[in-house]
């Protein structure tokens, strides 16, 4: 047997399929896990020694559909159902 060329060739089994949460092809089909963000478990996969990896999952890389207004509301108090005053011209 040789481990090289014909070997390669009996490869045509899929070990992983795509993951629900992180959308990668990392879901191990038989272990039931995601090898990049280690769903079913709560917590998402991430590691101090992965400092590149970390820095691309985090936030500020997606969409940040609420995050995005945040900094904006906590400006102002995180007010809420008021209406601007009417601004009244000065006269000189």
């Amino acid at each position: 047997m040789t481990k090289g060329t014909t070997s390669f060739g009996k490869r045509h089994n899929k070990t992983h399929t795509l993951c629900r949460r992180c959308g990668k092809s990392s879901y191990h089909i038989q272990k039931k896990t995601c090898s990049a963000c280690g769903y079913p478990a709560a917590k998402s996969r991430s590691y101090n020694w992965g400092e590149k990896a970390k820095r691309r999952k985090t936030t500020g890389t997606g969409r940040m559909r609420h995050m995005k207004s945040m900094t904006r509301r906590f400006k102002n108090g995180f007010r809420e159902g008021t209406q601007a005053k009417k601004q009244t011209k000065k006269l000189k």
